[in-house]
């Protein structure tokens, strides 16, 4: 277990361990409309003791959520990293963006760069994400990081569809990977302006 929580650094992004004074923003998104796929829109006591278990999940499994902040400004954007609390059939890469945030291709580089870490440091094999049928961009993120839907995999209560990961020797020097950090350079360009809807 680690004694303090790593950082990760990407093109623009640092992640770090949750604290104290990130929590106004994730009180502010869990108790939105855009929590609506994870269990919310939750009241205050219910997103405060969400954010207390995502620090204490550190502690107990040894790894857990990063925070994840804007490289120059500080900003924070949302979370991403893994996530087993009691009753999870598998370890989970899992991710949010804040609604103002959506759509930069934050939530790609971010649980791409934790997902490497995950695999490389923690010795992870493979993962899932748990993911709302409903949650279309959720999904779309997840087919985009390589995932798969599983059909056999233990779900974790009926209701919610299973996105398989690909392995470490799947992904590494891969097209797959290859395709993912190319799709984060575009997004990265000043001069790159994506059409359609936000997707992560």
């Amino acid at each position: 277990m680690p004694t303090s929580i790593p950082i990760i650094e990407t093109q623009r992004l640092i992640l770090r361990g949750p604290e104290a004074e990130d929590y106004p923003d994730f009180k502010t998104t869990f108790s939105s409309y855009r929590a609506r796929f994870m269990g919310g829109p939750l009241n205050p006591y219910e997103a405060w003791m969400l954010y207390a278990a995502e620090m204490g999940h550190w502690r107990i499994r040894g790894f857990g959520m990063w925070m994840i902040h804007d490289r120059v400004t500080d900003q924070t954007y949302g979370m991403a990293g893994g996530w087993q609390p009691a009753g999870w059939p598998e370890q989970e890469i899992a991710w949010i963006i804040w609604p103002d945030a959506a759509g930069k291709g934050y939530a790609l580089e971010a649980t791409h760069a934790a997902r490497a870490y995950l695999y490389e440091h923690q010795g992870w094999e493979g993962a899932v994400s748990y993911i709302d049928p409903k949650n279309l961009d959720s999904i779309r993120l997840a087919e985009r990081l390589g995932a798969k839907k599983d059909r056999d995999a233990a779900t974790i209560d009926g209701n919610d569809a299973v996105y398989r990961h690909p392995s470490p020797a799947a992904l590494s020097d891969s097209q797959l990977a290859h395709g993912i950090e190319m799709e984060i350079s575009h997004y990265a360009d000043p001069l790159f302006k994506p059409k359609g809807w936000a997707i992560d």
